[in-house]
């Protein structure tokens, strides 16, 4: 654990080196930035699972599910059959063989498929019957439980639960839920809408109300308390888009207005507390973001993407500044220091020193 601390603060010093303004264009020696692995694809891929620096996952549109195991290198297509027409935008992966994806939409386009063998086959274990539901994100606790959210259904989210990774799920009694805002709903951007850190603590971001909220629960689902997380809402294209928490306490939370060409003038916020209450980051991204990570072994570096580019902090989300312009959804990082980060027209990449 010392050696993996080091690697972790080394990564984070060489990260606050100046940066170029597109990592593809870096020479091998000039630090760590992203460096792209050809996927074959063109779709858009908004889910992404990080296993480790040699296998990962990711999934999107036109029910597209890939997987690696040598880094990038290559791509396998394990996409679940007959799944041409869906929209996967989240993808929860516990090792090469066993991930869960989310399918998206209204009624029965809302979809999660389970596999057990690295994608060779799928069992659908949820269809969505209710018509006003509309599931966004998928998160676990561990291998076996997990949680699913949708956005609001008679004035409050919806929470699905299964304690056997995936394979079977049942809805939550919603009495201990928070009534939702009027015109709120979860964004499913980035797969990072529900987070979880350690066995029981869970977040749900929000926007598209009158404010972006963050909602917590410390009981796996049961029951919620909401605040606000000071990223602006109140318009349908505005809110939280992304959130990440390095133990129940720390987390950073991104997102901002994703249409183009409009400001997102405070599209970060930082909590010590567990999300009781937020502060808006000093100096935040320049632009919107939809996904954000942890750098893993570090107290206080993240990395935050977007399709206008990547963002970097060294002092746990208070000040962010930009380290590469190319276009992101999501990003998410193994134990191993694994950074992975995916986008539209396939795009892939991985953090490399």
């Amino acid at each position: 654990m010392v050696s993996v601390g080091l690697c972790g603060a080394a990564l984070a010093a060489a990260l606050a080196a100046p940066a170029q303004a597109d990592v593809q264009a870096r020479s091998p020696r000039s630090g760590p930035g992203w460096q792209l692995k050809d996927t074959g694809e063109d779709v858009r891929l908004r889910g992404l699972a990080a296993v480790s620096r040699k296998t990962a996952w990711v999934a999107g549109s036109k029910g597209t599910v890939l997987r690696t195991a040598d880094g990038g290198r290559s791509w396998r297509d394990v996409s679940p059959p007959g799944a041409g027409e869906m929209e996967f935008r989240d993808i929860e992966a516990f090792d090469g063989r066993r991930a869960v994806v989310l399918a998206i939409g209204e009624g029965e386009a809302s979809r999660i498929f389970r596999t057990g063998d690295g994608g060779a086959s799928w069992t659908e274990s949820f269809r969505n019957t209710d018509p006003k539901a509309f599931y966004d994100c998928v998160t676990f606790f561990d291998s076996r439980n997990g949680l699913a959210m949708s956005d609001p259904v008679d004035g409050k989210y919806r929470i699905l639960s299964t304690g056997d990774g995936g394979t079977s799920w049942k809805v939550l009694p919603s009495a201990g839920m928070p009534a939702a805002q009027s015109g709120e709903a979860g964004f499913a951007a980035s797969g990072q809408c529900l987070v979880s850190s350690g066995r029981r603590d869970v977040w749900l971001a929000t926007g598209g109300g009158a404010a972006g909220r963050v909602l917590h629960s410390a009981d796996r689902g049961l029951t919620w308390t909401a605040a606000e997380a000071t990223i602006p809402a109140g318009d349908p294209a505005r809110g939280v888009f992304g959130l990440a928490f390095r133990d129940r306490d720390h987390g950073v939370a991104d997102g901002g207005d994703y249409r183009t060409g409009q400001a997102s003038p405070r599209a970060a916020a930082v909590t010590g507390d567990g999300g009781r209450s937020w502060q808006r980051s000093k100096t935040p991204p320049p632009a919107y973001r939809s996904g954000v990570t942890w750098l893993p072994h570090t107290e206080s570096g993240a990395l935050a993407v977007g399709p206008m580019g990547t963002d970097l902090t060294l002092d746990g989300g208070r000040n962010w500044r930009t380290i590469d312009t190319g276009s992101y959804d999501t990003v998410e990082c193994a134990p191993d220091f694994g950074c992975w980060a995916s986008g539209e027209k396939g795009r892939v990449a991985r953090l490399e020193s």
